[in-house]
């Protein structure tokens, strides 16, 4: 998502075009995947959202990028709006698929979550074109205190929607949706956080509305991903820091609930609004740090998906693929974290 990574991707995209087929070992950041029929496909932040296609997870085909020109309502929200598009989220519902995205001034939360849908994600299909749907949430500095970037489609087990997203200030947020799924249903004044990393945050008065994460109290935290398994949601996201290359300190960590909205418990049953969050996966001497994860489940195998700096290449951000196993109810990497499989 931010600046160093810009930097990085740009040159890197550069010399990429469409057609052309890499190994695993591709430059991504925040990734998220699904499967129509035999083919993977992998939406990613760049410029007009990335997306990639694959047989095997392996061998990935740059295509041609989702938007070619902003959607024309984000340059009213972000003024000098450049396309580069953050964080995707792909899902499919009643014939056709959905691609949660978010646009940012970096640094602010000048943001707003936009969707588009498309009838197939097969390219080559005349029926593929992406359609923008609009804003579904907005948050302005000096009004709301959580960022809209980051979002998440999860389902309740009676088929509610909910948009899980945010960002540093308060932290992660849930929103009810419409069936549609196209719009908020309901006021977003006073939305709940399922995760912080301020600690004790009922505690004295509310933190004052901030301009920026800094402002924000240092509360890094981010990139939620809710996925149900068993009788459980788990509720993972990202905290520290992204985007510093070999300064990264991004690492993963979850808390589980038996309801959608929470409240989410790690395994030392700490609260994930109050500081809580087991690690999933941290940094190592291969990888400066790692985040920003999806979980996908293909062929009845739970995958965690995400992003890491690789300490043998510069700190460029890599894709990272490695199975999930769940072990008395938690989830845990199998069978080595710097394998993909």
């Amino acid at each position: 998502m931010k600046k160093i990574f810009l930097l990085v991707l740009m040159l890197f995209v550069a010399g990429i075009t469409p057609a052309q087929t890499l190994k695993t070992d591709i430059s991504v950041h925040d990734p998220v995947m699904i499967k129509q029929d035999s083919t993977y496909y992998m939406f990613c932040t760049g410029r007009g959202i990335s997306m990639w296609s694959s047989i095997d997870r392996i061998n990935w085909k740059a295509e041609k990028q989702v938007f070619d020109v902003a959607p024309l309502w984000a340059g009213k929200v972000v003024p000098g709006f450049k396309n580069h598009i953050w964080a995707p989220d792909i899902s499919y519902y009643n014939g056709l698929y959905y691609l949660y995205y978010a646009i940012s001034a970096f640094g602010k939360n000048t943001s707003a979550i936009g969707l588009a849908t498309s009838p197939t994600l097969h390219t080559s299909d005349a029926a593929y074109k992406w359609t923008d749907q609009g804003i579904i949430v907005q948050s302005i500095p000096g009004k709301t205190n959580w960022n809209a970037i980051d979002p998440n489609l999860i389902t309740d087990i009676d088929g509610t929607p909910y948009l899980a997203f945010g960002s540093f200030w308060e932290g992660i947020k849930i929103v009810k949706l419409k069936s549609n799924r196209l719009e908020v249903d309901g006021p977003i004044s006073n939305l709940p956080t399922i995760a912080s990393r301020v600690r004790n945050k009922s505690i004295g008065n509310p933190p004052a509305i901030a301009d920026n994460p800094k402002d924000a109290g240092g509360n890094a935290i981010e990139a939620p991903f809710i996925f149900r398994h068993g009788k459980y949601f788990y509720l993972f996201a990202s905290i520290d820091y992204c985007c510093k290359g070999p300064k990264s300190t991004y690492k993963m960590i979850v808390g589980r609930s038996k309801k959608l909205l929470g409240p989410y418990f790690d395994k030392a049953y700490v609260n994930m609004n109050e500081g809580g969050g087991s690690i999933v996966l941290a940094g190592d001497k291969d990888w400066y740090g790692v985040g920003h994860n999806a979980v996908c489940a293909f062929e009845g195998i739970d995958y965690l998906i995400f992003h890491g700096y690789d300490a043998a290449d510069r700190g460029i951000s890599k894709l990272r693929i490695v199975k999930l196993k769940w072990q008395k109810g938690w989830p845990e990497i199998e069978p080595k974290a710097g394998q993909n499989k």
